[in-house]
């Protein structure tokens, strides 16, 4: 069964950066699209970001549109979310999943079938 397991996290001031990582377990280039996903405490889980089994396809919330980015390296079977111009609100535990359906309008957790155990983001104002 796939695993996956996140890194990066950690505490930040705001306007400063953090990248996340997603290494998985086997190969998921052109087999599994990985979708990023974030919870603060008391809010619902937010799909933020994904991007597609051959990396030619990507997808960002309104709410990290132009300061993320994600990106994958099949060599290493690894996606990472460059997370740029942080703010405090972005503070949560993020989650990387993976499908096997990449979709363009949106990241629904419903689509995606395994999870990492989550890495906390705090940014600090």
């Amino acid at each position: 069964q796939l695993q996956l397991v996140e890194s990066g996290g950690g505490l930040v001031q705001a306007g400063g950066s953090l990248r996340l990582s997603c290494a998985a377990s086997e190969r998921t280039e052109n087999y599994y699209a990985i979708g990023w996903f974030r919870q603060a405490p008391g809010k619902e889980r937010e799909g933020i970001s994904c991007i597609s089994s051959n990396g030619g396809s990507t997808y960002y919330a309104d709410s990290v549109k132009g300061r993320f980015t994600i990106s994958r390296d099949g060599a290493k079977n690894t996606v990472y979310l460059q997370m740029n111009s942080l703010k405090p609100e972005d503070t949560a535990v993020y989650y990387c999943a993976a499908s096997n359906v990449y979709s363009p309008l949106g990241v629904p957790s419903e689509l995606y079938d395994y999870w990492g155990q989550g890495t906390q983001v705090t940014v600090s104002s």
